[in-house]
């Protein structure tokens, strides 16, 4: 029901979902009055059933508000859902905070991890990283970063079925004296976690791909996602304006339409739409208020893969390792 859209976007994007992943199931959880008529005759779908809540939670409502007083919200009854085994993820466009908030106090953290952290990939020369934390904590320990990056290499192991995927820490220059106290610290215990770690990655090295994951704290990583997606936005207009400043531009525009047209598909944010609340006992996805139905089906998806690739187990599994194994004291830290 959440989003900037609510279900006249977040239906047909179901509806895609399941035209694509004949073997999945989906629960659509709001008001039934609202979702039915919009299915049509996909609501006979065996595959898709309707949960109904009563309540909404709204974009800009305080997300304490929601967790204590919005019991049947759409939001916090999905949630509940994956909590009893239920179903296997929750996907929302809704409010951040309140996603976040409900996730936590209704899933718990997993064994080892103090902190969820948000994770969603962005594209780069050769591909695609993830990073995290995009804005789940403002501020980090050394600690916090370090599980971070176990979190994120156990996702893209799981997801992308890497042995040892690539780890950096984003930072201000790549020599180890560089950065603040915290990042220091948290170098230094990746550098000894077992993990691949490759050292420090600059503003720049994210786009180069420079490594699978990049670990930074949520004010950092915020900033750098919505910079990221604000020059997008602004090569886009401009690309668009100087094609249309005379025939001579717009005879070009033409010649090179399949050249623009791949460059668009290759770096549209809606590909990437779907950032993961990592660190739960429970897969919750997060995807942009903005979002169209082919962006929520990618979110949809995300959740998908994350759920049939075991991601949690694996995060549980590796963390439990360093906890009982690790004699260098990286286990007493996590």
């Amino acid at each position: 029901m959440g989003g900037d859209h609510g279900p006249s976007v977040t239906v047909p994007a179901v509806i895609q979902f399941l035209a694509e992943h004949p073997v999945a199931h989906l629960i659509l959880v709001g008001q039934e009055d609202v979702l039915r008529p919009l299915l049509g005759v996909q609501a006979g779908d065996p595959r898709l059933r309707i949960v109904h809540a009563s309540e909404v939670v709204g974009m800009d409502e305080s997300p304490t508000l929601a967790l204590r007083f919005k019991k049947d919200s759409s939001m916090r009854v999905a949630i509940n859902l994956v909590k009893s085994g239920e179903a296997d993820a929750c996907v929302s466009a809704g409010n951040t905070g309140a996603l976040m908030a409900i996730s936590r106090f209704v899933l718990k953290m997993l064994p080892g991890i103090e902190r969820p952290a948000i994770c969603a990939p962005l594209p780069t020369i050769n591909g695609h990283t993830h990073v995290l934390d995009l804005g789940a904590n403002v501020d980090c320990s050394a600690k916090h970063l370090l599980q971070f990056g176990i979190m994120g290499a156990m996702l893209i192991s799981a997801m992308e079925h890497k042995d040892r995927p690539t780890v950096g820490i984003l930072n201000i220059g790549e020599e180890e004296i560089k950065g603040n106290e915290v990042v220091k610290a948290a170098a230094e215990l990746l550098r000894n976690s077992g993990l691949n770690f490759i050292g420090n990655v600059e503003g720049d090295g994210i786009f180069k791909g420079e490594a699978d994951v990049i670990v930074c704290d949520g004010f950092v990583g915020n900033v750098a996602l919505k910079t990221s997606e604000g020059l997008a936005q602004m090569l886009a207009a401009s690309l668009r304006s100087e094609f249309k400043r005379n025939w001579l531009t717009k005879l070009a525009a033409l010649i090179a339409i399949s050249v623009l047209n791949n460059f668009k598909r290759r770096f549209d944010h809606r590909r990437y739409n779907g950032a993961i609340l990592l660190g739960l006992r429970g897969i919750s996805v997060k995807s942009h208020g903005s979002a169209d139905a082919l962006s929520f089906a990618n979110a949809i998806g995300r959740a998908y893969d994350a759920a049939e690739n075991r991601v949690l187990e694996r995060i549980a599994g590796r963390i439990a390792e360093m906890t009982t194994a690790a004699p260098s004291g990286v286990g007493e830290i996590v």
